[in-house]
């Protein structure tokens, strides 16, 4: 057999292959913006009537964990990752606008440890991120994508001044939402210190319903992180969506110049809601 033959059937099924990996990309996307338009549209349409139980956070602030948690506790679904169910549920999302939402709970996290999670959200690859480091990593080219702290001052610049995913920034989303009185609020800080004892608190707030304290702390362990992670709270896996699973780790990642970037963009807000009583924490008296 000539070389020539043996590589043209070969040719024809890496273009095969290659189209097919063009069309399966093409409707990921098209399900999953179809699926966004479809829980925007409820969230903001139906959630008063319906209702609907709307989980709001910017990314890794603790969202998918608190929904995870309010649906067992109400007995509702919890439809994560898929076509929303036309019936009361727990629906979560990154919204912006407060618009049309009712029985909201808004889900808080220290600005500075958000930085840290999305940085592993955005450029480190895992098995749910694929599209997002293809993209961060086009935008945000870096020498050594696993030296955390050398680059965290450049992906702090970056998730302040080009968001994608959402199209919006952790300030944008402290100044829209944490004036609303009439949703809930609950930190990710408060939870990990005791998760039973804050269920309670926002199935009441939420719903006016009382959850018993046995039963609010089987449903902490059960979707606790080391229930879910099959490791220890600290034990970190770059590879895992549930990368680490603690409080602070932004003080063994924020070196001097992260520190300054992070309180150009969003010294304020940090004070805003608390996390720090005043900006001397960047030349490291926090």
């Amino acid at each position: 057999m000539r070389m020539s033959e043996y590589r043209k059937p070969r040719s024809e099924f890496d273009e095969g292959a290659a189209r097919g990996g063009v069309l399966a990309g093409v409707r990921e996307y098209l399900s999953g913006w179809t699926n966004e338009v479809a829980r925007a549209g409820m969230v903001r349409v139906l959630s008063g009537s319906m209702p609907l139980y709307v989980v709001n956070e910017y990314p890794k602030s603790g969202g998918t964990w608190v929904g995870q948690m309010l649906g067992r506790a109400l007995g509702v679904p919890f439809p994560r990752n898929r076509f929303p169910v036309a019936r009361t549920s727990i629906m979560h999302g990154h919204y912006l606008s407060p618009l049309g939402i009712k029985n909201a709970v808004v889900v808080w996290r220290d600005g500075r440890d958000v930085m840290v999670s999305s940085y592993h959200q955005q450029l480190i690859p895992h098995q749910w991120n694929r599209r997002q480091v293809a993209r961060s990593r086009r935008e945000l080219p870096l020498e050594e994508y696993e030296d955390v702290r050398a680059n965290l001052p450049a992906f702090i610049e970056y998730a302040f001044t080009r968001p994608h995913s959402p199209g919006f920034s952790w300030t944008d989303f402290v100044r829209r939402w944490c004036w609303r009185s009439e949703a809930v609020h609950v930190r990710y800080e408060d939870l990990r210190r005791d998760a039973a004892g804050e269920l309670r608190r926002v199935t009441r707030e939420l719903t006016g319903r009382e959850l018993g304290p046995g039963r609010a702390t089987e449903i902490a362990e059960e979707f606790s992180f080391e229930r879910q992670a099959g490791r220890r709270s600290g034990e970190e896996d770059k590879r895992s969506f549930l990368r680490k699973g603690v409080v602070g780790d932004w003080r063994n990642q924020f070196g001097p110049e992260a520190r300054e970037v992070f309180d150009r963009h969003a010294g304020k807000e940090l004070v805003l809601l608390g996390y720090e009583r005043d900006r001397r924490w960047v030349g490291g008296e926090a």
